[in-house]
């Protein structure tokens, strides 16, 4: 790989991707460790290279639909770190009012149509906008991101299957990090690549070294280009590892030591960083200057997340369809 090729801007903002993804997952592991959270987490720290390789191509009016393990795709499609902080504080100031907490965020101003809770929810919904963009004419793009364990639900099949036979701009973007909840995808799946269930639906599928963010990058960057120009979707499947277990509290005793300690070893932040030392691309100066901002950043948001007001019981019945 020619590392020049890609401009400072690129691997700049590459880099901000995710370290500000990291922070803010590696606050969350302290605060709820420490009973300074209401509810619980599922954090994706380890798998910050693909949602800052795919969402550095996209556009505020590109969409994205997450999952239950979405705080990196929020961050890194620039949903407000003081909106997501809050909402996970259960606050009113939260991007959902304090009433949904980190599974269901949503900011349509920057594109983001929410998380999940649901495995393979967020499938089918990603066709809805693909849909309206090729409708309207428009040359908006729809990514889904989705785990492993996701691909073995029925929505998988349904979703990329009408966005196949209808040309959709949606970029389905699989993160393997190798375990469905608990369960090892050498358990879960027959084949080794999952992404070469795109060929039962004609369409390009591709795996990817998901620890590498430039791979990731590049790959999600034809993709983008190829939905922008009316070629229909791609299934993405990012081989990838999470550092925590399936949820702030799990036992993770079914993983070893060892092996997250060789996933650790491959950690795509510090990669980048060296890389572009390495290239004489950027001085340790400016990391550390950027490594700051980022910082203060993630604590503003959290001085506003507690600052605010908490939501209360009766706010429930606001917000809904009612007559």
């Amino acid at each position: 790989m020619n590392f020049k090729q890609f401009p400072k801007e690129t691997l700049w903002g590459l880099y901000g991707r995710m370290l500000r993804c990291r922070q803010f997952e590696e606050y969350l592991h302290l605060a709820v460790n420490k009973g300074d959270l209401p509810g619980f987490v599922h954090l994706s720290a380890g798998q910050e290279a693909v949602a800052a390789g795919v969402c550095q191509n996209l556009r505020d009016d590109d969409w994205i639909v997450s999952t239950h393990r979405g705080h990196g795709h929020l961050v890194a499609k620039g949903m407000s770190l003081k909106k997501m902080m809050a909402e996970i504080y259960g606050k009113v100031t939260g991007a959902s009012k304090g009433k949904g907490g980190s599974m269901h965020m949503c900011d349509l101003t920057v594109g983001v149509l929410g998380s999940n809770g649901i495995v393979g929810a967020g499938l089918p919904l990603a066709n809805g906008p693909a849909l309206s963009a090729k409708v309207l004419g428009t040359d908006q793009v729809s990514i889904c991101f989705f785990g492993d364990g996701a691909s073995n639900e029925g929505t998988f099949n349904e979703a990329i299957n009408l966005a196949a036979i209808w040309d959709l701009p949606t970029i389905f973007v699989l993160e393997n990090n190798l375990y469905g909840e608990t369960s090892s995808v050498k358990y879960t799946h027959k084949v080794k690549e999952i992404s070469k269930r795109a060929i039962g639906f004609g369409i390009p599928g591709l795996t990817v070294d998901g620890m590498d963010v430039l791979a990731v990058y590049q790959v999600a960057r034809e993709a983008v280009a190829r939905a922008r120009a009316g070629q229909g979707p791609t299934l993405i499947e990012c081989m990838t590892y999470r550092y925590y277990g399936h949820y702030e509290g799990d036992p993770d005793n079914y993983r070893t030591k060892e092996e997250i300690q060789e996933y650790r070893k491959k950690d795509p932040i510090p990669r980048l960083k060296q890389q572009m030392l390495g290239a004489e691309i950027t001085t340790t100066q400016e990391i550390e200057l950027l490594e700051q901002r980022v910082k203060e950043e993630i604590n503003e948001a959290v001085v506003f997340a507690k600052a605010s007001p908490s939501a209360k019981p009766e706010d429930c019945l606001l917000d809904v369809f009612a007559d």
